[in-house]
């Protein structure tokens, strides 16, 4: 489609807490202020842009730390080689690879946790750390 001279294949973007739950994701695993992202189709790599390193505590306690960039390989209930995301286990551990199934969200950091998917349904507010 052409105007003036202009082509316009602008594709506009879905909300990310959509394209989770496309892929059986809960909504709420990323902060509300990672609005930016991209997400390649065909390697189903998924890139996550965030304003400010930051973390966010979840209804069940859990926590999850945020780098500037966080990427994953994304397939149905699962992201898998996650960098850029950590949770608290005593210390920070780094978040390798998440999966969902009807009932919990399992989070693999050196070990493997299964928390409540109902927890991570909402979108929350993310809290600005000083570092990743």
């Amino acid at each position: 489609m052409e105007q003036n001279g202009w082509s316009t294949k602008l594709k506009i973007q879905k909300p990310l807490p959509e394209l989770l739950e496309e892929y059986d994701l809960p909504a709420g695993i990323f902060p509300k202020d990672a609005t930016n992202y991209e997400f390649n189709n065909e390697t189903k790599k998924l890139t996550v842009f965030i304003p400010h390193p930051c973390e966010v505590c979840y209804r069940d306690s859990s926590i999850l730390r945020f780098a500037t960039t966080v990427t994953a390989s994304m397939e149905k209930g699962k992201l898998t080689e996650i960098q850029g995301m950590k949770t608290k286990i005593i210390v920070w551990i780094k978040v390798t690879n998440i999966s969902a199934d009807a009932h919990k969200i399992h989070i693999t950091a050196g070990l493997n946790k299964a928390r409540s998917r109902e927890a991570y349904a909402l979108v929350k507010n993310a809290v600005t750390v000083e570092k990743f």
